[in-house]
């Protein structure tokens, strides 16, 4: 039995071993950002620290990696989490997406944080400065909620709705 044990552990340290090998690309772009949110949103100060504080590295082509991403299967899933939060919302490509996108994002972007859903809990475990305090939440909300009425003055309203379908 204590063969066997040894064994399996063996093999389970090699395949340990192998998979560090296989890494993710990582999350970093040194081109310019000309799709960024803040081309063509304003984005105040207190806004743009608390978004490069707790949004950043999920929510841009930038991430700042902690040590353990290069620990496999672990950076695995963590750019399993920048993929998804980048398809979400990506701040760099904020600009690029059509109106009605933008005007729900910021919708979006007031409830997930006041329904404390972002940023996601998993984050806060090891990013506990990404946490967001009461103050720094409605400052989000606030922006987020003049953005869209910022939209709805700048554009015409059927280009931030989506085409309701006529009946035949």
């Amino acid at each position: 039995m204590k063969k066997i044990l040894r064994w399996i552990l063996i093999v389970l340290g090699a395949v340990f071993l192998i998979v560090q090998f296989v890494r993710p690309a990582k999350n970093h772009s040194d081109e310019p950002q000309s799709r960024s949110i803040s081309l063509t949103f304003p984005i105040p100060s207190a806004v743009d620290s608390i978004l490069k504080r707790s949004c950043r590295d999920c929510h841009t082509n930038n991430t700042d990696y902690p040590w353990y991403a290069e620990v496999q299967p672990v950076g695995w899933w963590l750019q399993g989490h920048i993929d998804d939060g980048k398809s979400e919302l990506n701040f760099d490509e904020f600009a690029s997406y059509e109106l009605m996108r933008q005007f729900t994002k910021f919708q979006q972007i007031a409830e997930q944080i006041e329904e404390d859903e972002m940023p996601l809990p998993s984050y806060l475990i090891m990013h506990e400065n990404a946490r967001l305090t009461q103050d720094e939440k409605m400052i989000l909300m606030d922006w987020a909620t003049a953005m869209r009425d910022s939209m709805k003055n700048w554009y015409p309203a059927d280009s931030l709705q989506r085409p309701r379908r006529r009946s035949p």
